[in-house]
C-alpha cells in the first residue's frame, strides 16, 4: 500500500514538473519582483547622494567616508581598497543600520591583499586618490556623488554617473508599536524611557524614524512613503513576510569605449550579452527551471555575478558580491561629455565613444564590488582567482566519458551497460545513477532489491578501472525511521521557517527537510556522512552528483525555498545563491576527508556561484533534444569559463525528448569538445545507449569518444594550468586575439586552451560551415588531413557526418595518447605521441604534464613531471620545467608528427647522457608531415631530436 501511494505521489509530482516545464509563469519577471520594479522606477539623472569630504577618514589599507542622500537624510559608509594585482574594492553600507546588513561569506578564498591608497589633491569639490602605476587615479566627486576610475586622460570605468546608485536603509514598519509610540507627545515618551535601557533597541528605532523624516517644499516634515511590496509580497500563491520590509541595493557602472560584455551566468543566451532597454534585465537567482527556454534574461540553475568587458584597448571585470536576488541591465550609450561634469578636468573624453552602462540591483546586503582593471585577459583572469580561487584539478578520469540516464533500473542493468561498452570497443570511465537507486529516495541508502550487493558492483567495475556516481541532493525526506533525517533533525541543523519551526517542503522524496548548509557544523556533519563507515555500501570509486540544490522545492515559491525562511540569524533571501556552493563544498569536503585528505574528489553540482570552481564540475541542467540547445552550449559553457568555472559541460543528446540519429552524433562530436563529457537522458525517453542508432552510428559515435580519449593529455595539462592560474579550458576566441574586432562576437566556435580551434556542426543537416580562422600571420592545421590555412580568415569547409572540423594553431606542440582503451586509467603508462604544428618561422612548443592522476600528491608532495617542449632550427627538445619535483613515469614517446616542416636527410636522438641514435622517419611530401618512429626515451627525460 505504502509503495503503491509513493508511486502516485511521484506521478502527481512528474505531472507538476511537466506542466511547470512550458509555464514561464511560475517564474518572476522584474514587473513582478517588488524590489526590482521600485528600482526600475528610479532613472538617470541627478543622483540624491553627495560624499561628505569632511568624513575622510585614511589608513594605509582603506579610505572611508561618509555619503548622505540629501531627500531622506540617511547616511551611508562608503570603503575604498586598493587591491594587490589592479583592483579596486567598494563597499558601501548604512552608516548604522537598524541591524547588521548581510556579507557574503566563504567566496573570497582570503582576505584581499591590499596596497597603499594615498590623496594626490583634495577641495570642496573632489578628491583624487593614487593607485599606482600607469597613472591610475581614483576620483571622488560630492555633488552629485560619483566615483571614476581613470589611466592616464582615460576614463576606464564611473560609478554612479548616471545616479542609479540606491540604498533602502533598514526601518521600523510605520504601524508597529515603536511607530505609534514615537508619534506620542513627550510625557508619554519620558515614561517610557523610564520603563527601558539608556539607549534601547526601541529608542534605536525612533532615532532611525526620525532620520527618514525629510522637508518638502513648505519646510513641513514629510515621511518616506512605503511603496507596494516593501513589506510583505504574494506571488502566485506563496506570500513573502518581508519582516525586515525594504533592502534592496543598486548601482551603475559606465564603460567608455566598450562595446562588448560578457559573463553573468547562468543563461540560455548569446555569448556577448544583450541590449536589456525595453526587457527585462539578466536575472541572477539560482531555480530549478524545467526545461528552460533559450534565448531570454531568465534565471537559470545557477548565478556568478562577475561581468567582463573587453576592447581592442582592455579587458576589465566587475565582481558584485552579492547572493540575494539580483537583476542586470545592459545598455548601449554614448559617452557625451556632459555625462562626466565635473571630471572634465582630469580626462580627456570623446564626444560620440561608444559605451556600455551597466546596472546591478540586488535586494539585500550591502554593496561590495571589486573592479578587476586587466588590462589584458589573462591579467583579468588572474585578478579573479585571487579573489575567488581557480579551477580544482580533478583526477584525470573525471575528464574522460560518462555514461548517464534517469535511471538505470538496477545492478543487473548497470552490468549490461558496463559490457556494452565493451562489446562495441567503446572507452568510458563512469556510469552514473539517478534518484530511482536510493531506498525510497533516501539518500545515503541503496534501494534493497535493485542494488542488493552496491558493493559487488562497485568491485566489478573496479576491475575493469572503471567508476560509478550516485547522486546525493540536500532535500531529506521526512521519514522517522531514515537515519539521516534524524540525525538532522536531532542536532537542529535544518532551515526554519519564519515561524521558527523545521522548514518543510515537497520534493523527489515527498515531504522533505532541507539541511542548513550556511551553518559550518551542518557542512562538517554532511562531510562526515561520506565516511565509507557511514554511507555502506559505497567504495573508493565511488563518486558524487548534488543536484536540485538551488534548492528545489517543488511547491514553493518559483519552485525553490521561500524567501523568509531562517539561517541562523539570516533570511533565506540574503543567502540564496549560495545555497549551492555550500552543497557542493559540503560534499567535495566529504570525499576527501574519506580517504585522509589523499584522494581529489570529483563532484557534479546544477547550481553554483562565484568560487563553485573550487569545487567541482557544473553542466548546463535540463536542456532538450533539439539543435537549439545544442547549439546554446558553446556560449553558456564559454560564459561559464570566463566566470571562472571551467569544468562545464552539457547533457549529450539532451535530457528531455528523443533526438535523431543526426543529432546524437552531432551532440556527441561537440561533447567530446567540451571539458565536461557526459551523456544524460529522461526517465521517459527511450533508451540511447552509443550502439543503440545502427551500425553506422555507432562507428561514429565511438570515434568521437575515441578522440576525446586520445586528447587526454592536452586537456589533463589545461586543467592543470587553469588550477595554477585561472585561466578558461574552453575560451571564447578574443582571449587569444584581443585585437581581432571579428573575434569580439563569435560564439560558434571556441579554443580549447590557446592551441585548438573547435568549430562544431550545430545545424540539421549541414553539408558546410563557415569557420573563422582568426590571427593575422598564423597559420592552422586540420587535424585530421593537415590540410594547412592561413589566419585572419574566414573558410568555408564541407563536412560529412564523421567530421567535425577542428585545427591545431600553428606554432603548438599537443601530446596525445593514441592507443585505444576500455578506460582512461587503463592509459596511464601508455606512450605519448607529440604533435608539432610548425608556424611561418618553422618552430612551435607546448607542454607535457603528468603526475599520478588522481591525488593531491603534486601539490602536497611535488610529485609530477611538467615538461616544455620546443622545435626551432630543425631541433625538437624537452626540458624539465619543474627541477624541485619528483616523480616517476613509465610512459615514453612513441612518436613524433612534424607537420608543416620539410624533409630531412637524417635524424638523431641525442639522449641526457650524450648517447646518440638515429631515428626511423618517413615524409609525405603532399601534406609536408614528417612522422618519426620510436624514440622511445621516457617522457620525464631530457632529450633533443636534430634533424639535418
Amino acid at each position: 500500500m505504502a509503495a503503491s501511494r509513493g508511486r502516485w505521489v511521484l506521478l502527481i509530482v512528474l505531472l507538476c514538473v511537466s506542466a511547470r516545464a512550458v509555464d514561464r509563469s511560475n517564474f518572476k519577471t522584474c514587473e513582478q519582483s517588488a524590489f526590482c520594479k521600485r528600482q526600475k522606477e528610479l532613472k538617470p539623472g541627478q543622483s540624491p547622494y553627495r560624499a561628505l569630504l569632511d568624513t575622510l577618514e585614511l589608513s594605509d589599507s582603506r579610505i572611508t567616508l561618509q555619503l548622505i542622500n540629501d531627500n531622506n537624510k540617511v547616511r551611508l559608509l562608503l570603503e575604498l581598497y586598493r587591491l594587490q594585482g589592479n583592483m579596486t574594492r567598494v563597499k558601501i553600507n548604512e552608516l548604522k543600520p537598524l541591524k547588521p546588513r548581510y556579507e557574503v561569506p566563504d567566496v573570497l578564498i582570503s582576505d584581499p591583499f591590499t596596497e597603499t591608497l594615498s590623496v594626490v589633491s583634495q577641495d570642496e569639490n573632489s578628491l583624487v586618490l593614487s593607485l599606482g602605476g600607469k597613472d591610475q587615479r581614483l576620483i571622488v566627486s560630492a555633488q552629485p556623488f560619483r566615483l571614476d576610475i581613470v589611466e592616464g586622460p582615460q576614463v576606464l570605468v564611473s560609478l554612479n554617473s548616471r545616479g542609479l546608485l540606491a540604498f533602502e536603509h533598514l526601518r521600523a514598519r510605520k504601524d508597529t508599536i515603536s511607530h505609534k509610540i514615537s508619534s506620542t507627545v513627550g510625557s508619554m515618551w519620558d515614561s517610557l524611557k523610564s520603563i527601558f535601557s539608556s539607549k534601547s533597541e526601541l529608542e534605536q528605532v525612533t532615532e532611525q524614524e526620525n532620520v527618514e523624516q525629510r522637508t518638502d517644499e513648505d519646510g513641513q516634515i514629510k515621511e518616506e512613503e512605503d511603496k507596494p511590496g516593501m513589506w510583505e509580497e504574494t506571488f502566485k500563491s506563496h506570500t513573502d513576510s518581508k519582516p525586515n520590509g525594504p533592502s534592496s541595493i543598486s548601482l551603475d557602472f559606465s564603460l567608455p569605449g566598450v562595446e562588448h560584455v560578457y559573463g553573468i551566468p547562468e543563461h540560455a543566451d548569446t555569448l556577448k550579452l544583450k541590449n536589456t532597454d525595453g526587457s527585462d534585465p539578466y536575472r541572477l537567482y539560482n531555480l530549478d527551471v524545467f526545461q528552460y527556454e533559450l534565448h531570454n534574461p531568465m534565471a537559470l540553475y545557477g548565478a556568478v555575478p562577475v561581468l567582463i568587458s573587453h576592447s581592442t584597448d582592455r579587458t576589465m571585470g566587475i565582481f558584485w558580491l552579492n547572493a540575494a536576488e539580483t537583476w542586470v541591465d545592459i545598455s548601449s550609450n554614448t559617452a557625451g561629455k556632459m555625462m562626466f561634469g565635473k571630471i572634465l578636468d582630469f580626462v580627456q573624453v570623446s564626444s560620440e565613444a561608444p559605451q556600455t552602462d551597466v546596472r546591478w540591483i540586488s535586494e539585500s546586503g550591502i554593496i561590495d564590488v571589486f573592479i578587476m582593471l586587466g588590462p589584458k585577459p589573462a591579467d583579468v583572469f588572474t585578478q579573479y582567482a585571487s579573489l575567488t580561487g581557480t579551477q580544482s584539478f580533478p583526477p584525470l578520469t573525471a575528464l574522460a566519458y560518462h555514461q548517464c540516464r534517469w535511471n538505470y533500473n538496477d545492478q543487473e542493468d548497470v552490468k549490461s551497460v558496463d559490457q556494452g561498452f565493451d562489446e562495441h570497443d567503446i572507452p568510458y570511465d563512469f556510469i552514473w545513477l539517478d534518484i530511482e537507486h536510493a531506498d525510497g529516495k533516501r539518500y545515503f541508502t541503496w534501494d534493497p532489491s535493485k542494488f542488493p550487493q552496491p558493493k559487488e558492483m562497485l568491485q566489478g567495475l573496479m576491475d575493469k578501472r572503471r567508476k560509478l556516481v550516485a547522486i546525493v541532493d540536500p532535500h531529506i525526506r521526512v521519514d522517522s525511521g531514515y537515519k539521516i533525517h534524524n540525525e538532522i533533525l536531532s542536532k537542529n541543523f535544518y532551515v526554519k521557517n519564519k515561524d521558527g519551526g523545521d522548514y518543510e517542503g515537497w520534493c523527489w522524496p515527498g515531504n522533505s527537510g532541507y539541511p542548513d548548509f550556511t551553518n559550518p557544523e551542518m557542512r562538517a556533519w554532511w562531510a562526515s556522512k561520506f565516511a565509507y563507515e557511514q554511507y555502506e555500501g559505497s567504495m573508493e570509486n565511488q563518486y558524487v552528483w548534488n543536484d536540485m540544490n538551488e534548492p528545489s522545492v517543488f511547491n514553493g515559491p518559483e519552485v525553490t525555498m521561500h524567501k523568509d525562511a531562517l539561517h541562523g540569524g539570516w533570511e533565506h533571501r540574503d543567502v540564496h545563491n549560495l545555497y549551492g556552493l555550500y552543497v557542493q563544498k559540503a560534499t567535495a569536503d566529504g570525499l576527501v576527508e574519506r580517504s585522509g585528505g589523499v584522494e581529489r574528489p570529483f563532484v557534479l553540482t546544477r547550481a553554483f556561484f562565484a568560487g563553485s570552481q573550487r569545487y567541482g564540475a557544473v553542466w548546463t541542467g535540463d536542456n532538450a533534444a533539439e539543435w537549439g540547445h545544442l547549439k546554446i552550449s558553446i556560449p553558456m559553457c564559454l560564459s561559464l569559463g570566463l566566470a571562472g568555472i571551467s569544468f562545464c559541460g552539457a547533457d549529450v543528446g539532451g535530457f528531455f525528448k528523443h533526438p535523431s540519429a543526426e543529432l546524437l552524433v552531432r551532440w556527441y562530436q561537440a561533447g567530446a569538445y567540451q571539458p565536461f563529457f557526459r551523456a544524460h537522458a529522461h526517465i521517459d525517453t527511450p533508451r540511447r545507449e552509443p550502439w543503440l542508432f545502427g551500425p553506422e552510428n555507432t562507428a561514429l559515435i565511438r570515434e568521437a569518444i575515441r578522440q576525446r580519449y586520445a586528447l587526454l593529455p592536452y586537456w589533463y595539462q589545461l586543467f592543470y594550468n587553469a588550477h595554477r592560474t585561472g585561466y578558461p579550458v574552453m575560451r571564447p576566441l578574443w582571449v587569444e586575439y584581443p585585437d581581432d574586432v571579428a573575434t569580439f562576437s563569435i560564439e560558434d566556435e571556441y579554443l580549447i586552451g590557446k592551441d585548438l580551434l573547435v568549430h562544431p556542426v550545430t545545424d540539421e543537416g549541414a553539408t558546410a560551415v563557415t569557420a573563422y580562422l582568426p590571427g593575422k600571420g598564423e597559420v592552422w592545421y586540420d587535424v585530421h588531413t593537415f590540410q594547412k590555412h592561413d589566419g585572419e580568415q574566414s573558410l568555408y569547409i564541407p563536412v560529412t557526418m564523421s567530421s567535425i572540423p577542428v585545427f591545431q594553431r600553428g606554432g603548438s606542440i599537443i601530446c596525445r595518447k593514441d592507443r585505444v582503451r576500455r578506460s582512461s586509467s587503463c592509459m596511464e603508462n601508455d606512450p605519448y605521441t607529440l604533435y608539432a604544428a610548425l608556424n611561418s618561422q618553422g618552430s612551435a612548443e607546448g607542454e607535457l604534464y603528468i603526475d599520478d592522476f588522481h591525488t593531491f600528491n603534486f601539490e602536497k608532495a611535488k610529485q609530477f613531471v611538467h615538461r616544455h617542449l620546443s622545435f626551432s632550427a630543425n631541433t625538437l627538445s624537452s626540458r624539465n620545467l619543474a627541477p624541485d619535483s619528483q616523480f616517476s613515469t613509465a610512459s615514453w614517446i612513441e612518436k613524433i608528427v612534424i607537420i608543416g616542416g620539410s624533409q630531412p636527410s637524417s635524424a638523431t636522438l641525442k639522449n641526457a647522457d650524450g648517447t646518440e641514435s638515429a631515428l626511423e622517419f618517413e615524409f609525405d611530401s603532399t601534406l609536408a608531415v614528417l612522422t618519426l618512429r620510436k624514440p622511445g626515451v621516457n617522457a620525464a627525460a631530457d632529450w633533443t631530436v636534430i634533424l639535418r
